[in-house]
C-alpha cells in the first residue's frame, strides 16, 4: 500500500528509519519536545490500530510514536529467510527504533497483544525510561498449564496448514475481524484499514511468523523471553500501570486478565464486557478518555 495517507481513518504521514538493515515505519504525532507516548502493536494489526490515540493524545501535549514491526504495517515485508520472525528479534528492534528516536525523557508506554511481549520486555529492561504504561488484551508472560490455545490458532500453527491458511489465504487476518470484536461487525472503515498492508501472500509473511512464534512450551524459541519477562513483572508494577481488557477475547480472556492482575497488583483494571480483542475498536470513546485522564495525572 503506497498511499497511506489516503486510507480512510489514517490521516498520517508516515516516517522511516533503518532497523536491523530494514525500513520501519513508524507514525510520529504532536510536538516533538512534547511527552512521549509509544504505541505497540500485535498481531495482524498495525499503527492504523492506534489511529485514535495517535490523533486524541496529541491534543492533551503529547508526542505520539506508534512504529510498525518489520514485515507489518508499512514496514519492510521481508522474507522468512532474510529476517528472523522471532519474539526476541522483535524486542531488539524496538530497542533499535527507541534508541535511533534519542528521546529526551522517559516513556509512556502502550501495548496490545504481541505488542505487550515485546513492548514490556523492552520495558523490563530500560525502567528509567518507562514512565508508566498501558496494557490492553495480551499475555507477558508463558500461556498458564491449564490455558490452552483456542482450535483455530492451533491449527494455525501447523506448518503447511498455516502456511496455506495464514500466508496464502489471508484467513488469520480475516478471522481477527470476526473473533477480535464483541459486535457483529467492525466498521467498514476499520476491516480495510486493519487488512491494508495484508493483500497479498508475500505481505503476511511476518503475519503467519508470529502466530508459528507462539510458545506452547519450553522449548518455543519465544518461551525464554517471555518466562523472563514474567520474572521481571514486579518491576514494572512498581510504575503506574493502567489495564483495559475486553471480556469478549476469545484467545486473552478472564483467566489470563486474571494472570495479569496477579503479576501487576496495583494495576487500575478496566474491563469492557461487551468489548472483543481489538478492544480499543469496540471502546473508544472511553479508552481514549482513560487513557489521556491516566498519562495527565502525571
Amino acid at each position: 500500500m503506497s498511499t497511506a495517507t489516503a486510507l480512510e481513518g489514517y490521516p498520517f504521514a508516515p516516517h522511516a528509519l533503518d532497523v536491523g538493515g530494514h525500513r520501519m515505519s513508524y507514525v510520529d504525532e504532536g510536538e516533538r519536545d512534547a511527552p512521549p507516548v509509544l504505541l505497540v502493536h500485535g498481531n495482524p494489526t498495525w499503527s492504523f490500530y492506534y489511529r485514535s490515540l495517535l490523533q486524541a493524545l496529541p491534543l492533551r501535549g503529547r508526542r505520539v510514536i506508534a512504529p510498525d514491526h518489520i514485515g507489518m504495517g508499512l514496514s519492510d515485508k521481508p522474507a522468512e529467510d532474510t529476517y528472523p520472525h522471532t519474539l526476541a528479534r522483535r524486542v531488539a528492534d524496538l530497542t533499535a527504533f527507541v534508541d535511533a528516536l534519542d528521546l529526551r525523557e522517559p516513556v509512556s508506554l502502550v501495548v496490545h497483544d504481541w505488542g505487550g511481549p515485546i513492548g514490556l520486555a523492552w520495558a523490563a529492561d530500560h525502567l528509567d525510561r518507562v514512565r508508566d504504561v498501558v496494557v490492553m488484551n495480551t499475555g507477558a508472560f508463558p500461556l498458564p498449564p491449564d490455558h490452552g490455545l483456542p482450535w483455530m490458532l492451533r491449527a494455525a500453527r501447523l506448518p503447511v496448514v498455516g502456511d496455506v491458511l495464514v500466508r496464502r489465504l489471508g484467513a488469520f487476518s480475516l478471522g481477527a475481524l470476526v473473533l477480535g470484536t464483541g459486535r457483529a461487525w467492525l466498521p467498514a472503515e476499520a476491516r480495510r484499514g486493519l487488512l491494508a498492508p495484508y493483500d497479498r501472500p508475500e505481505h503476511r509473511v511476518a503475519v503467519n511468523a508470529f502466530v508459528q512464534d507462539i510458545p506452547l512450551g519450553p522449548g518455543d524459541p519465544a518461551h525464554p523471553v517471555l518466562a523472563r519477562l514474567a520474572e521481571r513483572l514486579p518491576a514494572l508494577d512498581a510504575l503506574p500501570v493502567q489495564v483495559h481488557w475486553g471480556m469478549k477475547d476469545p484467545v486473552f480472556d478472564a483467566d489470563i486478565l486474571a494472570h495479569v492482575e496477579h503479576h501487576l497488583p496495583h494495576a487500575e483494571v478496566h474491563r469492557y464486557p461487551h468489548a472483543g480483542h481489538y478492544v480499543l475498536e469496540d471502546a473508544t470513546p472511553a479508552i481514549v478518555d482513560r487513557v489521556g485522564t491516566f498519562l495527565d495525572r502525571r
